[in-house]
């Protein structure tokens, strides 16, 4: 990692400068509303009867992870292997990789992890368990399992109860893995925007995890983990008693997408852009598709400042440029520095080296991304602030 340190180094000395300051386009993280939303979410969980295990796909950040830790969350989910290994060797425990762990080389990463904090993986596959519990084997560690079972995404997960019996089974006479119980995302019910469709078929979701849950519970089988919930169905997963976590994660930085769908959220996470090109109503910035994400939603111009344009069916983001339609007496000009939130938050992220930590419109701090690199990034270390 030794083209991050040195730009690790010049960023900081940016420290004090205005929000404007880095150049861009450029990651600012608003440090005090990502604690409001750290805490209102603590807040509104305290209510429920399910535990957060919020998810770090969106962030990368041991620190940030540590915040949410600090506010009440049980443990963190990771997306991959390397994101749940960066956490561990910051010293993050209790990880859940909401995924399947499949090859050698990851294999073994996962049961390196589980030698120094509890891990926690999702398996459909008696191939795949018998693999890692060879590897915990190897490294002398124990990994967490949790059969995934299918409820409506059709992604990953086995398609029936008794095949996920059968895998629990299987489990139980391996060596280096354990049993904990079952996972069950309903990613499908999280774009529907009918709030009263949504639940439905959360509530139809969940049904289906429950009764694999009451099927272990009657034949043996651990179901000390009822895994579920994102944060478009946070408040619906997480109110039913018998789901024991959920991995909404969103909630931390929000964003274009999400504000539209669970609204309540302060818009911490921004993109840092400058206008390179003005000609009348027609304003180019220096990002695009390389540096911010718009997989659900298309970037909102914070302020008011115009709009992204729209012509010939299509958005204009190019790889390099967001094209903007503003009024003819826009004070803005070719230097000038406007804010956009992203679309889509996890995937603006894994575009980026580091966070500008901005208080009171002031860089205070430079974190790097450590998981957008995985383990890799432990020789960086965390910053003095973490």
């Amino acid at each position: 990692m030794t083209g991050v340190a040195p730009r690790l180094d010049a960023a900081r000395r940016l420290i004090g400068e205005p929000r404007t300051a880095p150049p861009t386009p450029a990651l600012l993280l608003d440090l005090p509303r990502v604690r409001r939303n750290v805490t209102g979410m603590a807040e509104r969980m305290a209510a429920m009867p399910a535990a957060l295990r919020p998810h770090a796909k969106i962030h990368k950040s041991p620190v940030l992870a540590r915040l949410q830790l600090d506010a009440g969350a049980i443990g963190i989910t990771t997306a991959n292997i390397w994101e749940a290994s960066a956490l561990v060797d910051a010293g993050l425990t209790d990880i859940l990789v909401a995924n399947q762990v499949v090859g050698p080389i990851k294999a073994a990463e996962l049961a390196r992890a589980a030698a120094i904090g509890r891990m926690i993986v999702a398996v459909d596959d008696a191939g795949n368990v018998d693999e890692i519990a060879a590897a915990a084997r190897a490294a002398g560690s124990v990994v967490d399992l949790l059969v995934e079972i299918d409820v409506g995404l059709h992604r990953a997960g086995v398609r029936s109860v008794e095949a996920a019996v059968a895998l629990a089974a299987h489990i139980g006479t391996r060596e280096g893995v354990r049993l904990v119980g079952l996972l069950g995302y309903e990613g499908h019910c999280m774009l529907e925007p009918d709030r009263e469709l949504r639940i439905a078929k959360t509530r139809e979701a969940n049904a289906i995890l429950i009764g694999a849950a009451d099927v272990f519970d009657a034949a043996g089988h651990s179901t000390s983990i009822v895994a579920a919930g994102g944060f478009g169905t946070w408040d619906i997963t997480g109110a039913n008693p018998r789901i024991t976590e959920i991995h909404a994660g969103s909630y931390i930085f929000t964003d274009a997408f999400h504000t539209a769908l669970m609204p309540g959220f302060a818009v911490a996470l921004t993109v840092l852009t400058t206008v390179i090109s003005r000609s009348g109503g027609t304003v180019v910035l220096d990002c695009g598709r390389k540096s911010i994400g718009f997989d659900r939603a298309n970037p909102t111009v914070m302020g008011g400042h115009g709009a992204v344009r729209y012509e010939h069916g299509e958005y204009f983001i190019h790889e390099e440029h967001i094209v903007l339609d503003v009024p003819e007496d826009s004070p803005l000009a070719v230097g000038d520095t406007l804010e956009l939130s992203p679309g889509y938050a996890p995937t603006t992220v894994n575009h980026y080296d580091l966070y500008w930590i901005v208080e009171d419109d002031r860089i205070t701090d430079v974190w790097p991304i450590h998981a957008r690199y995985g383990s890799a990034t432990a020789g960086v270390g965390p910053p003095a602030s973490f």
